[in-house]
């Protein structure tokens, strides 16, 4: 049980959830863990000390070493102050989790200004700011062993219909990990994205009045289901990530649902039209649907849509 020992962490959105879980099993491999927590709603409303202060009760429980942060990710000044807590309390900083996230769901003809920016300045804007000032560190130290690990989500490798802010900004997630993964590399930082599935306040729950309709075989299988997607599973995919035998993966994305863990492919040219010469508008009108439509109709996004 100490395959982190040594090593400190900061895992943002820690107080609920996959970040909590992270949290919890990092220190249970002995890692010294920033628990950082705002505390607020699903939809980023309001703040609590509350949620990080109750991890950082657990795993001291448990034996281990935790501390609260309490800052907004998606502060630019104050995100520089979840790094120095690191600093100021455990003297490093080898491992930064970027979990912390909100909602709000709209569909793109319904959303406002107001809903885009918060949910981009969380997700996006927010894993921008504690990575920046933990590659400072980094960049500055060299010691090595460095892991970044950013969190996108299945919304946007698919595109949420009803989701385009959070999708937006999970994807952009995944284009930060990969630049992160070709700049730091140089400095002993690896960069990696988790696609997680998991029953979280922010997914889909069995509500408990629903519950309470099942039979008992029914609910003996939800129970079941209900532990296949608990946080807890996301965690162990992090925690070798996390540790200094990963130095070896870099710049991919892993998912982490169940009892399943995946490795999804990069983006990569499927189809090439090419020309001895400038294009036309015929030749568009021609060759566009004659030789990417074949492999476009092999999809499951090209079904789907033409389902829907």
């Amino acid at each position: 049980m100490d395959r982190l020992k040594d090593r400190v962490a900061i895992v943002t959105g820690a107080g609920r959830g996959i970040g909590a879980s992270i949290a919890v099993a990092m220190a249970a491999e002995g890692a010294a863990v920033v628990v950082n927590d705002l505390g607020g709603s699903v939809d980023g409303e309001g703040a609590d000390d509350a949620p990080a202060r109750e991890v950082v009760r657990r795993i001291e429980a448990a034996g281990g070493r935790a501390v609260a942060n309490f800052d907004d990710v998606a502060d630019y000044d104050a995100a520089e102050q979840i790094v120095r807590t690191a600093l100021n309390e455990y003297g490093q900083l080898d491992v930064l989790v970027n979990v912390a996230g909100i909602l709000r769901d709209r569909m793109i003809f319904n959303m406002t200004e107001a809903e885009w920016d918060a949910v981009i300045a969380v997700h996006l804007k927010g894993t921008f700011n504690t990575s920046k000032y933990a590659s400072i560190h980094w960049r500055q130290e060299r010691r090595g062993h460095y892991r970044l690990i950013n969190f996108t989500s299945v919304s946007g490798l698919s595109g949420a219909p009803g989701q385009p802010n959070y999708a937006a900004a999970k994807l952009g997630i995944v284009g930060l990990t990969y630049s992160c993964a070709n700049a730091l590399a140089r400095y002993g930082v690896t960069s990696n994205a988790i696609s997680p599935g998991a029953a979280t306040r922010m997914g889909a729950t069995v509500p408990p009045d629903r519950r309470r309709q099942l039979n008992a075989e029914e609910a003996r299988d939800a129970e079941a289901r209900e532990r296949e997607m608990s946080p807890d599973n996301v965690a162990p995919p992090v925690v070798y990530l996390a540790s200094e035998e990963a130095d070896w993966i870099n710049g991919q994305v892993i998912g982490a649902s169940g009892y399943q863990v995946s490795l999804f492919n990069q983006p990569e040219m499927v189809r090439q039209i090419q020309g001895r010469e400038p294009w036309t508008v015929d030749d568009m009108f021609q060759r566009i649907p004659a030789v990417f439509r074949p492999a476009i109709e092999r999809t499951n996004f090209y079904q789907r849509q033409r389902e829907s």
